[in-house]
This record gives structure tokens, C-alpha cells and sequence, in this order.
């Protein structure tokens, strides 16, 4: 029985797994769509979801220059980049590109979501990989939030109500 053994192992030794998921996620936060296994994309989710929320949790600090911040917002700046910095690469290089991690995390990423309470990326299963077999996903990041309600996706259509819902009268207005 595996109780309170949260997460999958993925058939690695740890500082492996680490390495993997750092990469993982310094790719997703660079490109903002990746495609990985199933069960790898599950897991980044928890990982890229926990940091975004810690860069959110700064509150109105974020995107502000350090000189214009008081002491308290400064601390707590420092305290999330370095807890951020235990797991996130500062830096990627993509194709001849280099990007700060953090600095894109705290300017671009973080204030898409300040209106949302979680749920910032998405899951879609692409089918069998030809090689193996293997469950592909690709994860993606989110829209971002307008007026505190967030961008529809213009793929998803509103599906009509079927069963007791769509049966049942509505309610006679009171007077």
C-alpha cells in the first residue's frame, strides 16, 4: 500500500525525476504548450501550477520595479524568487534565444492569472504514441482572465441541456 507516497515515480530515481520536471517546466514556461506522456503531463501539472501560484501570491509587487517597493513587499519578492529558484532554471535557451525564466514567470505568466483561483493549465490527450505505444499529452498554459472572468475558449462550444434540467419549468417570478 503506498499511503501519504503522493506522485509517480515514472520508473526514475529521484534527483532524475528533479532534473526531468525542471526541464519540463522551464520548456512549458518557454513555449507555453508542450507534448509529453500522459503521465508526465500529469505530474508537471501539480509542478508549474504550485510555482505559478507562488509568483501570484506576491500580490500587486509583481511587474513593479524593486526601488518602488516597500521593505515588506520587497522581502516577500526575494523570499518566492528564491523559493522558485530551488526548482526553475533562471535561464533557457530555446533556438538561438536565451529567456530569464523568472523574470518572464513574474512579468508575463503570473499576471495572466491574478484574477484566477487555479487552474491555469490544460490537459489534452493527443493518442498513442507510433514508437511504443505511449499515451501522449500535450499541456498547455491557459488564457488570460478579463475583467475577472476568464477568455472563453472559442473551441468549446456551449453544449445544449439535456435530461431534468432542460424538462423542468422555470421558477414564476414573485412580485
Amino acid at each position: 500500500m503506498r499511503h501519504h507516497q503522493a506522485g509517480r515515480k515514472l520508473g526514475r530515481n529521484s534527483s532524475h525525476r528533479k532534473a526531468m520536471f525542471r526541464n519540463m517546466v522551464a520548456a512549458l514556461f518557454f513555449h507555453e504548450k508542450i507534448h509529453t506522456t500522459d503521465a508526465k503531463a500529469k505530474e508537471l501539472r501539480r509542478i508549474s501550477e504550485r510555482l505559478i501560484t507562488k509568483a501570484i501570491r506576491v500580490g500587486d509587487a509583481i511587474g513593479k520595479d524593486s526601488s518602488k517597493l516597500s521593505t515588506d513587499e520587497r522581502r516577500r519578492m526575494l523570499h518566492v524568487r528564491r523559493v522558485i529558484g530551488k526548482f526553475l532554471p533562471r535561464y533557457w535557451t530555446g533556438n538561438d534565444e536565451s529567456v530569464d525564466l523568472h523574470y518572464k514567470l513574474f512579468t508575463d505568466i503570473a499576471p495572466r492569472y491574478k484574477g484566477r483561483p487555479g487552474g491555469y493549465t490544460r490537459i489534452t490527450k493527443l493518442g498513442p504514441r507510433l514508437g511504443d505505444n505511449a499515451p501522449i499529452a500535450q499541456i498547455e498554459l491557459l488564457e488570460a482572465v478579463v475583467k475577472g472572468r476568464p477568455v472563453k475558449d472559442k473551441a468549446v462550444k456551449d453544449k445544449p441541456v439535456k435530461g431534468k434540467a432542460a424538462k423542468a419549468k422555470p421558477a414564476p417570478a414573485k412580485k
